[in-house]
């Protein structure tokens, strides 16, 4: 695979609205396309398609997203914009693991960890919660993926000692990457409400049908498939496995009806049934 892992946020009918206070808040917020059915921008760097989906899915913490500051000025700033009129989930302060840090959901729902000084190479890095049922499983996840996507390595991972404020063994903190990308991962026993939900996925762009298969009959396994390219991994994260022809049928007026049609009918992509719905 060559393309970067993007993130699909969905939301309902304000997907627009939220692309564009993200480009207020973010220094390097960069629009790549925009249509009534969905909105794709980069932050630092990082991919989002925010996606008109209606009413079925919303998103929860399960899925949140780091963004880094250099400064106090700037943590303090994100802080305030990404806080209003959203949720508090952790107040913005000092903490054992933290000069300063902030865990609050914007007023879309999204959830942002703001951290002074995180180690990461990129701004902006998705969190994984494994909560209810999938907690411990954090660790298997981390082998799981990292042995499935190219250019992936683990970077650090610690696990909570005897007399600390979760399960011996299970992974308080994580870093690892795929395709080049860090990733957070966490396992939490707490009484939580939420587990990882369609609110949020992540988009696999591929070039030919033999990665399709690859990515989708790995991850679907012990999972669920989906329509239009979506399914559930074991651990109920949501994916979506797309060719890359798509973009450029769905970016031609003629083609774009008939490419949405046929896409519509299928679970799995299968691009020579897409190309040939197109001719």
């Amino acid at each position: 695979m060559t393309h970067p892992i993007g993130t699909c946020l969905w939301f309902n009918n304000n997907a627009k609205e939220a692309a564009d206070l993200y480009a207020t808040i973010f220094t390097d917020f960069k629009l790549i396309s925009e249509n009534p059915l969905a909105v794709v921008f980069e932050i630092h760097g990082r991919r989002f398609m925010n996606l008109n989906g209606g009413p079925g899915y919303t998103i929860n913490p399960s899925i949140s997203f780091y963004a880094n500051a250099e400064t106090e000025e700037e943590a303090n700033e994100l802080w305030s914009k990404l806080s209003e009129g959203g949720k508090v989930m952790m107040p913005l302060n000092t903490y054992p693991w933290a000069e300063k840090y902030g865990w609050c959901a914007d007023k879309f729902g999204v959830n942002w960890q703001i951290m002074l000084g995180h180690q990461s190479k990129t701004k902006i890095m998705p969190h994984l919660m494994f909560t209810q049922q999938n907690s411990g499983k954090a660790g298997e996840a981390i082998n799981f993926y990292t042995s499935l996507f190219n250019d992936s390595s683990v970077i650090a991972v610690s696990k909570y000692e005897k007399g600390e404020p979760d399960v011996e063994g299970y992974i308080k903190y994580s870093q690892f990457e795929l395709e080049g990308l860090p990733f957070g991962s966490m396992d939490s026993s707490g009484p939580h409400n939420f587990v990882f939900s369609e609110g949020v996925s992540f988009i696999v762009t591929v070039d030919t049908q033999e990665e399709i298969d690859h990515y989708w009959n790995t991850l679907v396994a012990n999972g669920q498939p989906g329509r239009c390219g979506w399914l559930k991994d074991q651990y109920g994260i949501s994916w979506q496995i797309v060719p890359s022809v798509l973009g450029k049928l769905m970016t031609d007026k003629e083609k774009a009806p008939k490419a949405t049609y046929a896409f519509l009918q299928m679970s799995k992509f299968i691009i020579e049934d897409l190309l040939k719905a197109v001719e």
